[in-house]
């Protein structure tokens, strides 16, 4: 049985579907690359680096979908800005925490 889809996702002409499926293997690419640091590192504030880096494939993710019409066309924007917020969020905190908490924590304990 096959689903249809409830909504029509828009036309994408050839370069937008490049610029998306080069955004989604760039962002890939970061994460793993903010995972291997991560391992490397193994702090709180490299954990939320990559979940910030995650939230940036999060978007790219969005927009696949978008365009496959899972998630309606006029949504997908305030989804979009959502996951800016997020990653924003994440940032600051890692900032945040580099700076404040783990300066004043033992090193064992990072």
């Amino acid at each position: 049985m096959h689903s249809v889809s409830a909504h029509a996702a828009p036309a994408m002409s050839a370069p937008e579907v490049a610029a998306v499926v080069l955004a989604g293997f760039s962002s890939t690419l970061i994460v793993a690359v903010g995972l291997i640091a991560l391992l490397r590192r193994q702090s709180r504030s490299h954990t939320l680096v990559v979940l910030a880096l995650a939230a940036l494939l999060a978007r790219s993710g969005v927009a696949v979908l978008t365009m496959g019409g899972v998630i309606p066309f006029a949504s997908h924007h305030a989804i979009e800005h959502a996951l800016d917020f997020v990653m924003v969020a994440l940032v600051i905190a890692a900032v945040y925490y580099a700076r404040s908490i783990e300066r004043a924590a033992p090193t064992g304990e990072r």
